[in-house]
C-alpha cells in the first residue's frame, strides 16, 4: 500500500516557509486510498479491480472525500496515513453528479481536518498547492491555469471547473489547497494540450469543493443525492472535427439496446442539433429523469438513422457498497 518510490522533483516541491498557514500540518490531512473491486463489477472492466489514490480528511469522524471513481463499486478499502498506519474505510457515497466520493474510515485516523474553502474565489493565476497523500514529497507548487466548463465523454459535465498546471503525475483524488491553507478542490484528470509551438502543456482537472457542499447531507444521510436520477446512455461520445462520435457503447446498456453502433454521428437530441458533449448530456438531462425516452438522431454509412433510447439510472448497474 506504500508507495515511496517516487517523489515531486524538489524545486517543484512547496516550501513551508512560503506559505502563511501550517503547510505540513495541511498535507497531513491527507491520505492515501487503496481499494479493492470484485472482477464482476460494472466498472471493472474500464476502471480496474485495484485502484489507487488521494482522499481529504474533513471531519475528525474520520469522513474523507475522494474522487469517486476510486471506490464506486469497492468491496475493500484502506486509508494510508502519512505516518505508516493502515486504517480500513468503507465507501459511503459517490455522487455521479459531480464525480465526489466519501469514504468513512471504521478506525480512528487521528489526522488533522482540512478544512473546506471557497472554491468561488480563486482567480486564474493563483498559486496553489496540489498534494497526494504521503506529505510534503507528494505536493507539487502549482497555478489555477483555467475556469471553464468541463465535459466528459462518460456523461458527465462541470459548468465551473479548476485546470492548474504544472500537472501533478498522481491527480486522483489529491487536494488544490488554497493560500489560505483550505481546501479549493480535488483531482480528477490530466489532459494535455497543445500550444501554438506544438509544445503540450499538461494540466491536472479539479472538481471545485463548492459542489459538495450542497450535495454532503443528502450523501452523509442517504449515500446519494435524493433528487431523481438523470437519464442515462450507457454511451461513450467524442468531439472529432466538429462533429459527435459514439465511440463505444455500453454492453447491455440502454444504447446498446436501442441500436446505437460505435462510429454512429449524433446530430440531434428531441431534435435540437447538438455540437459539443456539453450540449449533448444536458440535452440528453432535459429529456426527463432515469427511464424517459430519449431521441436521437444519427449519421450512419450516409444515411439518417433515428433511435429513441430508453435511459437508465446509471447507479442500478453498480454494486452497492457493503455494509461493514
Amino acid at each position: 500500500m506504500k508507495n515511496q518510490d517516487w517523489e515531486i522533483p524538489p524545486n517543484l516541491q512547496p516550501d513551508p516557509g512560503d506559505y502563511a498557514y501550517d503547510l505540513e500540518r495541511a498535507l497531513n490531512a491527507v491520505v492515501g486510498i487503496k481499494s479493492y473491486v470484485p472482477s464482476d463489477a460494472f466498472t471493472a472492466g474500464t476502471l480496474g479491480t485495484e485502484r489507487a489514490g488521494s482522499g481529504v480528511v474533513i471531519r475528525d469522524s474520520g469522513l474523507v472525500v475522494t474522487i469517486g471513481y476510486l471506490i464506486t463499486e469497492a468491496e475493500t478499502l484502506w486509508i494510508a496515513c502519512g505516518d505508516g498506519r493502515l486504517v480500513p474505510g468503507h465507501a459511503l457515497a459517490v455522487d455521479t453528479t459531480s464525480g465526489f466520493g466519501l469514504v468513512q474510515a471504521l478506525g480512528r485516523l487521528d489526522l488533522p481536518v482540512l478544512e473546506i474553502g471557497d472554491s468561488d474565489a480563486p482567480k486564474v493565476g493563483d498559486a496553489v498547492v496540489f498534494a497526494a497523500g504521503g506529505g510534503r514529497h507528494h505536493a507539487i507548487e502549482t497555478k489555477i491555469v483555467g475556469r471553464q466548463e468541463f465535459a466528459g465523454y462518460w456523461e458527465y459535465v462541470l459548468d465551473d471547473a479548476f485546470f492548474t498546471a504544472p500537472a501533478h503525475p498522481f491527480w486522483g483524488g489529491g487536494a488544490l489547497i488554497g493560500k489560505d491553507g483550505k481546501l479549493l478542490g480535488i483531482g480528477s484528470l490530466i489532459l494535455q494540450q497543445g500550444d501554438r509551438r506544438g509544445r503540450r502543456l499538461d494540466m491536472n482537472m479539479v472538481v471545485p469543493i463548492g459542489y459538495l457542499t450542497p450535495a454532503l447531507p443528502d450523501l452523509l444521510t442517504y449515500g446519494k443525492l435524493r433528487q431523481p436520477p438523470r437519464p442515462w446512455l450507457g454511451l461513450y461520445a467524442t468531439e472529432n472535427e466538429d462533429q459527435l462520435v459514439v465511440g463505444n457503447v455500453v454492453d447491455s446498456g440502454p444504447a446498446e439496446q436501442a441500436g446505437v453502433h460505435t462510429g454512429d454521428v449524433i446530430v440531434s437530441v428531441s431534435d435540437e442539433e447538438v455540437t459539443d458533449l456539453a450540449s449533448l448530456w444536458r440535452r440528453v438531462w432535459a429529456c426527463g429523469t432515469a427511464g424517459a425516452g430519449v431521441r436521437m438522431r444519427l449519421r450512419r454509412d450516409g444515411t439518417t438513422v433515428t433511435v429513441t433510447i430508453r435511459s437508465a439510472d446509471r447507479a442500478s448497474f453498480l454494486k452497492a457498497p457493503k455494509l461493514h
